[in-house]
């Protein structure tokens, strides 16, 4: 059964154009978390949260055995056509990332590209990747960092959105070390994490950034309609964004997004 929470979460992803966010911006990660994770042929492989593919499309190139997964099923509908697009077959599966429809110990490696970071309760979802990975298999994550762009992005639109659901944790904690290591706990070893960036190169203009948001990122689109009626609080928006876009942007007009990477591998039974 649906949730209202959950319908709304759908809404929100299911907004805009997140096939042309991941393209245009998040292209490189899902083949360096593969890469990362050691994924090859004949593996079980599950994406959690895979939006239109990102990373389970470069795990299907790599020869394994890929279930998509995501709450939002445009987004499942889009990742199937580009990946059939290519001459892969994908399993694409409609799944909350906080109660999956899988089996225990089912795949041998679960993975989730900016993904599982924005499902609310984190301990929920945490647990949900933990089950369905076997015993000796391996978890591998990207997170965008409370520290960097993305992160402090959030925080930006924060005074402006409307308030979380109780018991919700802000997505970018999946981008520290420690918060995703505590989640994992003990069920987790050989844990590696690392931060990086990505280079993003797209928003030539200074004013390139909000405008793209606003039209393709769902989370964005969001709260720019919940203030649809009030111009002066759309302009504040406007100017937050610009101003953080500014902080960010160096002279080429380029930038670097930082990110956690992590893996770790779940704990022999």
């Amino acid at each position: 059964m649906t949730t209202p929470l959950k319908a709304k979460h759908r809404a929100i992803w299911g907004s805009g154009d997140y096939a042309a966010v991941a393209a245009d911006i998040i292209a490189s990660l899902g083949p360096l978390l593969v890469e990362a994770c050691g994924i090859g042929p004949g593996q079980r492989v599950l994406d959690v949260a895979a939006g239109t593919g990102n990373a389970a499309v470069p795990a299907a190139l790599a020869g394994a055995d890929v279930t998509a997964s995501d709450l939002t099923p445009r987004l499942l509908e889009t990742g199937q056509r580009l990946a059939e697009e290519q001459g892969l077959k994908l399993t694409w599966a409609e799944a909350d990332a906080e109660a999956l429809p899988f089996r225990d110990g089912e795949y041998d490696c679960v993975i989730s590209c900016v993904g599982v970071m924005f499902a609310p309760f984190h301990q929920a979802a945490a647990d949900e990747l933990v089950r369905v990975c076997r015993p000796g298999g391996t978890i591998g994550l990207i997170s965008w960092t409370p520290g960097g762009f993305v992160g402090q992005l959030f925080g930006a639109m924060k005074p402006f959105a409307a308030p979380p659901p109780a018991g919700a944790q802000p997505p970018p904690l999946w981008g520290d070390e420690s918060h995703v290591r505590a989640l994992l706990g003990d069920r987790v070893t050989s844990v590696r994490a690392e931060i990086r960036t990505v280079r993003v190169e797209v928003f030539a203009e200074p004013d390139a950034f909000r405008e793209y948001f606003k039209r393709n990122y769902g989370p964005t689109l969001a709260v720019y309609q919940t203030l649809a009626a009030d111009p002066a609080r759309t302009a504040e928006l406007d100017a937050a964004l610009d101003a953080l876009a500014a902080r960010f942007r160096a002279s080429d007009g380029s930038m670097e997004w930082e990110y956690l990477l992590l893996t770790a591998g779940r704990v022999e039974a």
